[in-house]
């Protein structure tokens, strides 16, 4: 069953109706100033950072689902409704939701009066701006009674939700002309505050809101909008919110046109009063003056669209798979952006206020950017890098906000220091730009310890090799990739986080994820060392990595697929001697991708047994059987009912690694089909069942062991989105970077007669049209740039200009 359609053309998914299974959610914003909003106008803002500067309130986990929003309430003559459904839930006589690239659209109609809102952040501006259409589809006058209305949030978001003895005595605001002004805590130590403005004189205003509401009603029945009346309440502690009333006076077929800006002010602490007690306006007033017509409103949002077209024309593809096509043309590639910019703090899975940045999370989640904006892709790798400690090792997490380390979560999940390898070399794969290597950065943010990005890649090589166990493979310490294998827990106390709780001190329990992981991207520091002269540490770093390959192939391999660990007591994890949890997907995925023993056929035998064990109709489970029974030993992984997240579930980040392992070896039939089965286009027919957004990725659908197989869970915010778009783009495609140009590797399904696509490359235009005449999943026999044959399949790299590329494969 499908609750919408994409409309490519519009680059929009248009959801039909506001019953959806789930919230399906789009992002607003993409530098500093960012908003979540629903199908049906829930949602919020924040600055930056989604726990310590929230603007407005959201209450995760309430009934009915998804209350609270950006929600504009119209009474016409006693008939009350909302132009996104909710909360009234008053039934639409049409509704329409255009999730588009940063922009949400409600049009929708009620007894003869139409309503068209637009929900954006312009570019570079500090605010949300809404642009409301009303008009008059019938034969005879309207007077319509809007009312406007935000919740504000108290800033720091986990303190708004828990410290009301003191929270319900500090909200202040003003108003002034039709703005309302929100500054609590503004006069002790904050220099922001935020704004809720419309371009139109106001007969009233509300910023109570039990007046508003109401104590003993709720969102979907305001007794001041029932009234048809404002109060011009001010807020006095308790709860502050904004509320604008405007009477609108409609002839038949007469449109009227509202804008409101949703603003973040931050002053300068010697500038922060107008008068005593009187904030300093004078920003907020500019904000406001920028957008009071609706003109100067859809100039911004023709701007903000341009500014998506320029992303998204880096990579485009033409084949004869619809659902593909607009996945990599618009919604992984917006997705990606998305992930980027958030990690995974702020979705309708994640309050925003638990996660900051993760280490690991944003250098994977820069391969699926870095062709998008280069230099912000520089910027974050920076600021990670930054958070590395001098051994090697690094946060795990650290705050937007602050570019600091999260104390609480702390270090010591020993994969985290690899992915920093995989981003910089992607990086400089992409741009050609060798300089970053020698960028000073800061060892925890100290600058006395500075030293080059090549210095923290070379520690993160090390911090592998200083840190073997028993068999000469790589520590796990708290966790690996898997948050939730937690092989030093050894937790009966359910108050102590899994991955923080190391009850445990020994040096016995050992990664093979990790030690695939570091042969793929121990052989990529190896050819950077190269490439750049320092060949002496490029011999010396290809012995580890040989060494690496020994341990897997001697230790790491149980006859048919690779182990997943060693634990605490020096036990096989993921061992045909186990009971439960036999075989799991990280160790094949990477030891594949890493190519360990594939001469001796290790790999394909690998990849069978993920075929045999793991595969089914809805994606490749994690680790097969699920457990049924607490492993103390393991940890949280052995928590979760069988089929459900890491416990057998569908991970679909780690589907990716498998798929390449495919390509790898040739079989493009299977990778396609494994890339099929969890990618969203391809899902929208079954989104009753599937239940999460069908335009992007989740991170997690219900395996063949849980209740309801085929469930999603955990959608927008996750690795699945960058790893895919990786994986489609580079493997199957096979339009892959390297220092030297773009080389050329499809591995496709045989059946396919060809693609084309469109890669922006180091200031070039390449147009790639890749023929398969003889029906092969891969092989390149020949490649033609403007009619000159090549003798390899790396397109050199090429000076300003557009090239026509042909490849045959055969």
């Amino acid at each position: 069953m499908r609750y919408g359609y994409f409309d490519d053309e519009a680059r929009e998914y248009v959801v039909d109706t506001p019953l959806t299974p789930f919230p399906w959610i789009n992002y607003l914003g993409n530098k500093d100033f960012f908003g979540l909003v629903s199908n049906t106008a829930g949602g919020y803002a924040f600055y930056k950072d989604a726990k310590f500067r929230r603007l407005t309130r959201y209450r995760y986990n309430n009934v009915p689902m998804d209350n609270g929003g950006r929600y504009y309430y119209i009474n016409d003559n006693d008939t009350i409704w909302n132009p996104g459904f909710k909360p009234t839930q008053t039934e639409l006589d049409s509704y329409e939701c255009r999730h588009g690239l940063s922009y949400s659209r409600f049009i929708s109609e009620k007894n003869g009066l139409s309503s068209n809102l637009l929900c954006f952040i312009p570019q570079d501006y500090w605010g949300e701006v809404h642009l409301l259409k009303l008009k008059n589809e019938t034969d005879k006058p309207k007077t319509v009674k809007l009312f406007s209305f935000m919740e504000w949030c108290l800033w720091n978001a986990e303190d708004d939700m828990a410290n009301f003895q003191r929270n319900f005595s500090t909200g202040e605001v003003e108003v002034e002309g039709s703005a309302i002004y929100h500054k609590t805590e503004y006069k002790e130590r904050r220099d922001h505050f935020a704004f809720f403005s419309s371009n139109r004189k106001i007969d009233g205003f509300d910023t109570d809101r039990e007046t508003f509401i109401g104590m003993h009603n709720g969102f979907h029945n305001p007794q001041v909008v029932k009234a048809g009346k404002a109060t011009n309440s001010e807020a006095h502690g308790w709860s502050p919110i904004a509320s604008h009333y405007i009477e609108v006076e409609l002839a038949p077929g007469q449109e009227e046109e509202f804008v409101f800006i949703l603003g973040y002010v931050e002053n300068e602490a010697d500038n922060k009063w107008e008068s005593k007690g009187v904030i300093n306006k004078e920003k907020a007033l500019a904000m406001q003056e920028q957008f009071n017509t609706p003109g100067k409103v859809m100039a911004a949002f023709d701007e903000l669209k341009d500014y998506w077209t320029g992303l998204l024309d880096n990579i485009q593809i033409d084949s004869d798979e619809e659902p593909l096509n607009r996945m990599v043309n618009i919604w992984n590639q917006y997705q990606c952006m998305v992930t980027f910019n958030m990690s995974r703090s702020a979705s309708f899975f994640e309050s925003g206020i638990g996660r900051g940045m993760g280490f690991r999370d944003s250098n994977q989640d820069l391969i699926g950017f870095v062709h998008q904006i280069p230099e912000k892709a520089k910027e974050r790798i920076l600021d990670i890098a930054a958070t590395q400690f001098e051994d090697g090792g690094c946060y795990h997490q650290y705050q937007p906000l602050t570019k600091k380390g999260n104390h609480a979560l702390g270090g010591d999940f020993n994969d985290d220091p690899l992915w920093l390898i995989l981003s910089v070399t992607e990086y400089i794969k992409e741009t050609g730009d060798f300089s970053i290597l020698d960028e000073q950065v800061p060892f925890d943010n100290d600058e006395s310890k500075a030293q080059s990005l090549l210095h923290h890649l070379k520690v993160s090589f090390y911090h592998v090799v200083n840190n073997l166990g028993p068999h000469n493979l790589p520590l796990i310490g708290r966790a690996d990739w898997n948050d939730c294998l937690n092989l030093n827990c050894f937790s009966t106390d359910p108050n102590e986080s899994f991955q923080t709780t190391g009850n445990k001190k020994g040096k016995t329990a050992e990664s093979l994820m990790i030690a695939g992981l570091f042969v793929v991207y121990g052989k990529e520091y190896v050819e950077l060392c190269n490439r750049i002269g320092n060949t002496e540490e490029a011999a010396a770093a290809q012995a580890e990595v040989a060494n690496m390959e020994t341990a897997i192939k001697e230790h790491g391999w149980d006859g048919d697929w690779y182990l997943r660990a060693y634990d605490y007591y020096g036990k096989k994890v993921g061992s045909n001697e186990n009971e439960e949890g036999k075989i799991f997907i990280e160790s094949q995925g990477w030891c594949s991708m890493a190519g360990v023993g594939l001469e001796e056929g290790m790999v394909e035998k690998a990849l069978d047994s993920v075929k045999e064990r793991l595969d089914t109709p809805y994606g490749i489970v994690l680790n097969n059987p699920a457990f049924t029974k607490y492993v103390i030993e393991y940890g949280e992984i052995s928590t979760y009912p069988p089929g459900y997240k890491e416990n057998a579930g569908i991970f679909c980040h780690n589907n990716p690694w498998v798929i390449i392992g495919e390509t790898m070896i040739g079989r493009g039939d299977q990778a396609w089909d494994y890339f099929k089965k969890i990618c969203p286009a391809y899902l929208e027919d079954i989104s009753e069942l599937h239940k999460v957004e069908p335009y992007v990725y989740c991170q997690m659908i219900a395996g063949k062991d849980a209740f309801k197989p085929g469930e999603g869970k955990n959608s927008w915010l996750s690795g699945t989105a960058a790893w895919n778009f990786y994986t489609i783009t580079q493997y199957i495609l096979g339009i892959r970077t390297s220092y030297d140009g773009l080389e050329i590797d499809p591995c496709i399904p045989s059946d396919w007669k060809g693609f084309k696509v469109k890669r922006k490359y180091r200031g070039a235009n390449y147009h790639i049209e890749v023929v398969n005449p003889n029906k092969v999943s891969k092989g390149v026999k020949t490649i033609s740039v403007n009619g000159q044959v090549l003798d390899n399949n790396i397109i050199p790299v090429q000076s300003s200009g557009d090239y026509q590329v042909v490849v045959t494969m055969g």
